[in-house]
């Protein structure tokens, strides 16, 4: 019998080893799909930038049966589990953002919004702020990118590393306790499963030769470029601790 994954319980995976970092994390989707439903209703065009296994794609579809989604990743592993976890209303593409040609791979543009969550400060500040140009050429009038990422408050950095290390603290008596899986683990599982040891594989060939420092301004920072880039109004949608979305309207 050929290998048969589980996405269902790779997702519940993936999500217990993300909270481990993120306490609330379902407090930014909320917030971010209550912006996607003010802006464009019951039927949303959504496009989920570097959307990994589809986090923010399923929490969409879940909320707007009738809505549409566009996940962009180039992660094998997180990919393959999102095709297995996703139906007809999500079109997969996968495609570089480091690449300025990565919008020519898109079905479509006019999107109501462009959301994404935690994955965009693997992306250096000039690229990073590059892309962001490239995300309104995407949108529709009106519509709206949506980032929620580690975006400190620079006028409180005491507080924000006091925040931080007791962040860290709690995940690691979670780990030790058994309670969530560290990032390491996870993907050691991953090496570990039949469907799966193969995109790992590939994952490793993609991502060897790259050196990765994460790029965590604060969120001055990201309204700055977004006006720049030609956004009418950019602002805070969410904040938790030395986390925030960061909105902007096209």
């Amino acid at each position: 019998m050929s290998p048969y994954l589980d996405a269902s319980a790779w997702q519940e995976s993936w999500d217990r080893q993300q909270e481990a970092f993120l306490p609330d994390r379902e407090e930014r989707f909320t917030a971010m799909l209550d912006i996607v439903e003010a802006v464009a209703g019951p039927a949303p065009r959504v496009l989920d930038l570097a959307g990994g296994t589809g986090s923010i794609s399923l929490r969409t579809l879940r909320r707007f049966p009738r809505g549409t989604t566009t996940l962009v990743d180039i992660d094998p592993v997180l990919l393959t589990i999102a095709r297995a976890s996703l139906d007809d209303r999500t079109a997969i593409v996968t495609t570089d953002l480091r690449d300025p040609a990565w919008t020519g791979a898109l079905p479509h543009d006019g999107y109501d919004a462009v959301l994404s969550a935690t994955a965009l400060h693997w992306l250096d500040e000039d690229r990073l702020a590059a892309l962001y140009g490239e995300i309104a050429h995407v949108l529709r009038p009106g519509g709206v990118v949506i980032n929620a990422d580690h975006m400190p408050d620079e006028g409180l950095p005491g507080l924000s590393k006091t925040l931080r290390d007791r962040a860290r603290e709690r995940r690691n008596a979670r780990y030790a306790a058994g309670a969530a899986t560290s990032w390491p683990g996870w993907w050691d599982l991953v090496s570990r499963d039949e469907v799966l040891a193969a995109p790992y594989a590939e994952r490793k060939k993609i991502f060897s030769s790259t050196e990765h420092h994460d790029w965590t301004p604060p969120a001055t920072w990201h309204e700055a470029v977004l006006r720049e880039a030609g956004f009418t109004e950019v602002g805070l949608a969410w904040r938790g601790g030395t986390d925030a979305a960061v909105v902007a309207v096209r």
